[in-house]
């Protein structure tokens, strides 16, 4: 004869707790333990994901959320990324495969959530955003790096006791300018922009490096 401890659990015959749960449609049935291979026979089911096919093996009892769990180690979606339909219909994670009608061999259907799907195209957008800033600042590094050169020689030049032309370093200027309208026209965020602006504090220090020179220049060839 069965007593009953407390609501939710009884003991057997041989004084072994037994857990009850409710399950959808209002029956009471022996809570089962998802991993314990006496929870029901194993069943396999083809599940449908896009050209691709899985076979999934799971018990006979297991719930759509259980069979989510198995199909994210399969698809690298989380169960909450996914959608499964049977029959046409889409199925909640605490619906029963069996109480469903799903059997061996049953097929099932899985789509991506439209939500999910969407935020990892933003994601993949943005990243592919923020790696173009980085080119983009980088060739921009790479010719600020060929035209501080000609800063150094200019330096040396001076240092020389040799002159140089007005006009040469305001060539040079408008070319630093016009790698700096080119870091202002990149669209950076995150680390990238904190790269871009790097660069915007470098290309400025050698404008105002040229400007002095200039004035060196004209002091020491006065």
């Amino acid at each position: 004869m069965k007593k009953r401890s407390k609501v939710g659990v009884e003991n057997d015959a041989f004084d072994r707790q037994i857990d009850w749960e409710l399950r959808p449609g209002g029956m009471l049935v022996q809570k089962r333990d998802i991993g314990d291979a006496s929870s029901g026979p194993m069943i396999k089911i083809k599940v449908s994901h896009g050209s691709y096919y899985h076979d999934v093996i799971v018990h006979a009892q297991s719930t759509f959320g259980d069979l989510k769990r198995v199909l994210a180690h399969e698809t690298g979606l989380e169960p909450k990324e996914q959608r499964l339909l049977f029959t046409g219909k889409e199925k909640e994670d605490n619906e029963c495969l069996h109480m469903a009608g799903v059997k061996d061999m049953s097929k099932i259907i899985l789509l991506e959530d439209p939500a999910s799907k969407e935020k990892k195209l933003e994601e993949m957008k943005k990243n592919q955003g923020v790696l173009k800033a980085y080119e983009e600042v980088a060739k921009v590094r790479a010719e600020v790096d060929k035209l501080s050169q000609k800063i150094v020689d200019f330096e040396a030049t001076l240092l020389s006791g040799t002159k140089v032309s007005d006009k040469e370093i305001g060539v040079l200027t408008e070319l630093l300018m016009v790698e700096l309208l080119k870091l202002d026209a990149i669209a950076a965020d995150g680390e990238a922009k904190v790269q871009r602006r790097v660069e915007v504090r470098r290309v400025q220090s050698f404008v105002d490096t040229l400007d002095k020179l200039k004035v060196e220049k004209q002091i020491f060839f006065f």
